[in-house]
Parts: structure tokens; C-alpha cells; sequence
């Protein structure tokens, strides 16, 4: 019987002595989490003289258990890098197999999808056409592809007009003679293949009180047939014009010697825009809503276009909500994908698979995808990694007490191998 229980002990301190040697080396693997040897004491099932107290039958290891624990967050020198603070798990695709990390050491293959250090690829709710996102999972592509250019087709001003103006001297309105106007104001539009060119708007003050004229030119050569939108404001400086101006029809995008460039004049897709009328993709609006004209100097407060050029790919940002954002070097961003996270009711119930993943199991219940942030689900840390939970000074002490188990274990045989002999040399 000694003997049974003391090998039952050896095998239950070297059982411990793995656990604790696996934590060991895990101590620097991003997002491992310790295990933990968990044991129960054994006895006879059998009942003599209407019960009582039994010597006891050893030891077994009855679980090892997975703590899931939060590891510190490193940050590192890689946009890519991903760090769950908080609850869930990344949910990666493995060669068709849906398995869960919380190691978000991720890079670009060179298709551009988000893959791990060991081929699986990121899962998480893609950019739909409309510029949403889908609500299925799928694989998180990174678009390296230029971004082709965007004609402008709503410009939007916002300014204040000096109440105090008086008519320009100078008439009639001549852009290159300054006296017959009385302020101006620039912005850089593009036309549909990406060309970039300068409209500026001229505001003349009328005789009639609280009006003035608004001119627009592109490249120093008139639009609207050089005929002037009109501006009135009401008493309180407020605007009494409905807006917007436009659409504007008769530009022709021009290169530096005054010829067509070849870019788009009408006849294009449809303007997406809420306007009363659908514009051709050569036709834009002037909106300047929201200006006013008090008794202060002429100020531009905001002045905003909606076309750019080509561009090509800079960054990319994550956000706290695993929201993936696509920098460009014409100035613009994009929304190309979600991170998903999922979460168990049962996490220690999950298998380990390698590679720093686990897979579900009927224990752990089926999982719960989400958004970051949301529910009971944690939030992204972008350029950063969740470190292992392994604390090495509890883990070496827990090493020696394993040890000592051991040698324990070991002298219980010793003794009874002594007192087995004893009892076979008496005669």
C-alpha cells in the first residue's frame, strides 16, 4: 500500500514539476497563460465493520487548470501589433479551422490579409461597398492599392462678411484689379482624374443694403458664365438665401495651357449627394451656409471640399473599438474592417492547440462575438502586446515546493523498502 501511494505521489510532483517548467518557459511568450496543477487525495471505496476512517490511497492530478488572468501590456514599434485589455480572444482562422489567441502579433501577408506568427488569419467584420461593415466574419484585409482620386463636387464655405463694407470703387468686377471687389477667398478642387485646380470666390458689396455679389472662377478663367450669385443677409446678419449655389455646369477642367485635360465634362456617374437635382460628374455646388455678415473684418472659418487626388498607402490605425483605419498620402482616411473579439462563458473549459491558441469545446460553451468595447468584451491597444501571466518569483518558489514533494515522495519508498526487508529477515 506505501508503495502505490508513494509512486502516486511521484507521479503527482512530476506532474507539477511539468506545469510549472511549461509556465517557466512560457514566461516571455505573448499572450500565454498559466496553468495551474490542481490534485485530489484517493481513498478505498470500501466500508469494514459499519465504517470509519481509511488510510487514504495517494494522489492524483485531478485537473490543470488555465488561468486567464490579464498580463501586462507592452507596447512595441509595430502599428500591427494588437493587445486585448480586458476580456475575449482574437478569433483566427487556421487552415478552415475557427480557433482563439490572445497573442495579436499580427503582420500582412502577400495578399495583404492580417495573419499571425503562425499562418492564421484574423477574423473581424470587412468594409462593405456602401462603406459599412458586414455583420459575418471573415478574413481582415489591409488594401494596399492606391486609392484612386475623387472630382470634387461640393465645396462648402463658411465665413463672415464685413457689415461695415462699402461698394467697391472700382467697377465692373475685374478679378486682376482689386478695387472692384472686396474680399476673396481660395480652395484647391479636383477634377475626375485627380487633377488638382484653384477656385476662388470674389464678393463684391452691392448698393442695396444687406446683398452682395458672390463671382467664382477656376484657374483665373470665369464659371457660371461669369454671371454672379447673389448673397442677401437679414436683418441679424443671419443668411436669407436658400442654398446651395449651383449646380454649376460649364466648367471644363483645363491643363496649364488653357486645353481640355480629358477629364470628365458631363455625362458621368450621378452626384450622390442629397441635392434637388442629380449632377453630371463635371458639375459641383457652392455651399456657404451658416455664413454671416456682422460688423467684423472678413474671416474664412471653414472652407471644405469633398475631391482628392490618387493616393497611396501610408498607415494604418486601429482604434480602441478594433475599428481599422487606412491612412492615404493625398490626406484622406478610410474604414477598411473591424477587429472581432469573442468571449466563453467556461474559458478555463477551452483546449490548448499550440501556437499560443485554444479551440472551443463543450465545456467552454459556444462563443460570443462582438465588437471591442462592447458587452462584457475588452477594448484594443494598438502597437502594443499582452505579455505572458507568468509571475516567475511565485512560479520558482513553486518549483522548489515541487521538488521537495518529490524527494518526500521518494523517501516514502525508501522507508518502506527498509521496513519490507526487516519483516523478511525475521525467522
Amino acid at each position: 500500500m506505501a508503495f502505490n501511494t508513494a509512486i502516486s505521489g511521484l507521479r503527482a510532483a512530476s506532474s507539477d514539476l511539468n506545469v510549472i517548467g511549461n509556465n517557466i518557459a512560457n514566461a516571455s511568450t505573448a499572450g500565454f497563460k498559466a496553468s495551474r496543477a490542481e490534485f485530489a487525495d484517493v481513498y478505498a471505496a470500501s466500508v469494514v465493520g459499519g465504517g470509519g476512517n481509511s488510510v487514504g490511497s495517494g494522489v492524483l492530478l485531478s485537473n490543470v487548470s488555465q488561468q486567464f488572468s490579464q498580463g501586462n501590456i507592452s507596447f512595441t514599434n509595430s502599428a500591427l501589433d494588437l493587445a486585448i485589455n480586458g476580456n475575449g480572444f482574437f478569433i483566427m482562422d487556421q487552415q478552415g479551422e475557427q480557433v482563439y489567441s490572445r497573442s495579436g502579433l499580427l503582420s500582412l501577408d502577400r495578399d495583404g490579409y492580417l495573419v499571425n506568427n503562425s499562418g492564421g488569419n484574423l477574423q473581424g467584420f470587412a468594409r462593405t461597398a456602401s462603406g459599412g461593415l458586414d455583420s459575418d466574419l471573415s478574413n481582415l484585409r489591409i488594401q494596399t492599392d492606391n486609392l484612386d482620386p475623387i472630382r470634387t463636387s461640393e465645396i462648402q464655405s463658411l465665413m463672415n462678411l464685413d457689415a461695415t463694407s462699402l461698394p467697391p470703387a472700382g467697377s465692373p468686377f475685374d478679378a486682376t484689379n482689386t478695387d472692384t471687389f472686396n474680399n476673396a477667398t481660395s480652395v484647391t478642387i479636383f477634377d475626375s482624374l485627380g487633377n488638382p485646380h484653384v477656385m476662388t470666390q470674389y464678393f463684391v458689396k452691392q448698393a442695396t443694403v444687406n446683398t452682395w455679389d458672390m463671382y467664382v472662377q477656376i484657374d483665373g478663367q470665369d464659371v457660371a458664365g461669369g454671371t454672379p450669385f447673389t448673397v442677401t443677409f437679414n436683418t441679424d446678419g443671419t443668411l436669407s438665401a436658400a442654398q446651395p449655389f449651383g449646380p454649376i455646369t460649364d466648367w471644363t477642367p483645363a491643363d496649364s495651357t488653357g486645353a481640355p485635360n480629358g477629364a470628365d465634362v458631363g455625362n458621368g456617374a450621378l452626384n450622390t449627394f442629397p441635392f434637388p437635382d442629380p449632377l453630371t460628374s463635371s458639375n459641383f455646388v457652392i455651399d456657404i451656409s451658416g455664413t454671416t455678415q456682422f460688423g467684423g473684418a472678413f474671416s474664412v472659418n471653414d472652407i471644405t471640399q469633398n475631391g482628392f487626388s490618387q493616393g497611396r498607402l501610408a498607415g494604418v490605425d486601429f482604434s480602441a473599438e478594433g475599428i481599422i483605419f487606412a491612412r492615404y498620402t493625398n490626406g484622406q482616411s478610410r474604414t477598411l474592417g473591424q477587429v472581432a473579439l469573442a468571449n466563453f462563458n467556461n474559458p478555463q473549459g477551452l483546449s490548448p492547440q499550440g501556437d499560443s491558441s485554444w479551440a472551443e469545446t463543450f465545456e467552454s460553451g459556444t462563443p460570443n462575438v462582438g465588437s471591442p468595447g462592447t458587452a462584457a468584451l475588452g477594448v484594443i491597444q494598438s502597437g502594443a502586446l499582452e505579455d505572458s501571466n507568468v509571475e516567475l518569483s511565485e512560479e520558482l518558489v513553486a518549483l522548489i515546493v515541487a521538488q521537495r514533494n518529490f524527494q518526500a515522495s521518494a523517501k516514502t519508498i525508501e522507508t518502506e523498502s527498509t521496513v519490507t526487508q526487516s519483516i523478511i529477515n525475521i525467522r
